[in-house]
């Protein structure tokens, strides 16, 4: 293959597009910092709290259908150990946003909380909260490492660009305008490329689905052609394993700051709820496309085809069967539009990610522990450097694989398992103190590591009932572990909360480390000041009516 130079010059266009999109909101966010009476980090990490219904509703459906998303739902259809069956994202997605709207969203937009982490720093104090920050940060960092590894692996087999150009190119053009404008230009960005996700890939099914190498996918999904049926199946062994990678991503999602960002950016809680029901909407309708290109690459007959044998999938190739089945199932020019759809969710997953970690690291840690004085343009410079750090950090670990699925699975799982006991605890549940948080991150993360990944090569030391060697010789659980872990630590937190809460009070308070008791005893103060007011009023009523009644007597 040659460099094909009509899809750099599309993909330059589109770069272009995206960075004076960009441009133009950073202006209209500098517009709006003169007449907001926020502060400026407020204005750059919020847009103001005053975000448009529309925009914000393109810009939580474009955070979700990244780069990940559009090519993990091709990989996992076409995977013949996998199938359409265990493409999850979309349908889980509609349940994350669905909870976040009616539960999650009303604590956090009546205590106006600028990040997630808020509420734990306020009720855990900074020591907890900042050891709370490290996986939400690093589940960050993983989002910015898949989805750049969606857009260099497409580029390499489209454009024939080289993997490390590829990526590159796309870190800095999203670390450019996520430095100038913040959520602003991040949410109007969004809007761009949301549309021209839907738009490419909906162009392309049709020369897919049409193509004379491919069977008609209604005949292979239940039958045996060229592969595995492409539906795929869930034998009653594997039910536990499905039901535990669906809740990962439907609660998993729920402890990612962007979406509370995104939450938070609403003008009201109604506005908040209207966005999450229709994102979710969105969501489904554009894992569509995915869904279909994973089932023709399934249904091809790639001997006949100028890729040859052996399959993509014996080439160890499934993570890039989107861009693969685009370059050798449809003409070169729609083969450059899909290109376009995928570096459109790219885009607007990765601004996302890199906007979240600065949001966490510059309110949570710079701003409330370590300069508490800092004026709003040092903040400012804060969060642009932040946003560097993170992009880079995530570009380097797209070198180390070049799997979708790893980095996705990876990230969303120790959000699912790690953030997601604590963040319902420190909302919905008052016993939790940081005593018992922190009896449950540590149980959280020994348990995690102590059942093993074999996406990264981890060997399970627990083995759960059912763990067993997988179709690919890979030893798995079979068992809904992560759910199970997740309970156990989301127990264990109240659990150890309420005894630390006993125990404490029967100490001296100096051996109280996380001062619980001088935050307990303001309100059982002011409980009792209610109290004592409360029955002052009560015996001067009684006091005024017996007075009446014997004057009226007189």
């Amino acid at each position: 293959m040659t460099l094909n130079v009509p899809g750099l010059v599309v993909m330059a266009g589109f770069y272009l597009l995206i960075l004076g999109t960009g441009i133009w909101a950073s202006f209209r966010s500098k517009k709006q910092e003169k007449k907001c009476t926020g502060d400026g980090m407020e204005i750059t990490l919020l847009a103001g709290r005053n975000i448009n219904l529309l925009v914000g509703i393109f810009t939580l459906t474009a955070t979700w259908v990244g780069g990940g998303f559009i090519l993990g739902i091709a990989e996992a259809t076409y995977n013949p150990t996998l199938g359409a069956v265990w493409a999850l994202m979309p349908v889980p997605y509609v349940l994350t946003f669905f909870l976040g709207g009616f539960f999650f969203a009303r604590p956090m937009r009546e205590n106006k909380y600028v990040t997630m982490m808020d509420p734990f720093q306020q009720k855990y104090g900074n020591v907890m909260s900042s050891l709370l920050i490290l996986p939400a940060l690093v589940a960050d960092v993983l989002w910015v490492a898949r989805t750049l590894v969606s857009l260099g692996g497409t580029m390499s087999v489209i454009l024939d660009l080289p993997y490390v150009y590829s990526i590159i190119i796309s870190s800095v053009v999203a670390m450019v305008y996520t430095l100038l404008g913040g959520l602003y230009s991040v949410a109007y960005t969004d809007v761009i490329q949301l549309i021209l996700i839907f738009i490419s890939l909906w162009v392309c099914v049709p020369f897919l689905m049409t193509n004379p190498h491919s069977l008609d996918i209604s005949l292979t999904a239940y039958n045996q052609t060229f592969q595995a049926p492409w539906v795929g199946t869930v034998e009653l062994d594997q039910a536990g394993k499905w039901f535990d990678d669906f809740m990962l991503l439907a609660l998993g999602g729920l402890a990612y700051q962007a979406f509370y960002q995104r939450i938070l950016s609403a003008s009201s809680y109604t506005q908040a709820q209207v966005t999450c029901f229709a994102s979710s909407g969105f969501c489904l309708v554009l894992g569509i496309p995915s869904i279909l290109v994973g089932a023709v690459a399934a249904s091809t007959d790639w001997n006949s085809t100028a890729y040859g044998l052996p399959t993509p999938y014996e080439r160890d190739q499934a993570g890039s069967v989107l861009p693969i089945a685009l370059q050798y199932l449809t003409p070169p020019y729609i083969s450059i539009i899909g290109i376009g759809a995928v570096a459109a969710a790219v885009m607007s997953s990765m601004d996302s990610a890199l906007l979240s970690s600065a949001s966490l690291f510059s309110s949570n840690i710079y701003k409330n522990i370590l300069r508490k004085q800092a004026s709003d343009r040092e903040m400012q410079w804060v969060i642009r450097i932040s946003v560097v750090v993170v992009g880079l950090a995530g570009t380097g670990l797209t070198f180390l694989d070049s799997s979708v699925l790893v980095f996705w699975l990876v990230g969303v799982d120790m959000s699912y398992t790690i953030m997601f006991p604590q963040l319902v605890c420190v909302l919905f549940f008052k016993v939790s103190n940081a005593y018992g948080a922190i009896v449950g991150f540590m149980m959280g993360i020994i348990l995690r590591f102590m059942s093993g990944e074999p996406l990264i090569g981890l060997p399970p030391a627990i083995e759960f009932p059912g763990c067993r060697l997988d179709a690919e010789g890979k030893l798995t659980q079979y068992f809904p572990f992560r759910t199970a872990i997740m309970m156990f630590s989301l127990l264990s937190i109240l659990l150890f909360s309420w005894l630390a809460s006993i125990i404490i009070n029967k100490m001296p308070e100096k051996w109280d480390v996380f001062k619980i008791n001088r935050k307990q005893k303001p309100t059982a103060v002011a409980l009792e000041d209610e109290a004592k007011r409360t029955n002052s009023a009560n015996e001067e009523v009684s006091a005024a009516k017996q007075l009446l009644d014997n004057t009226t007597s007189c």
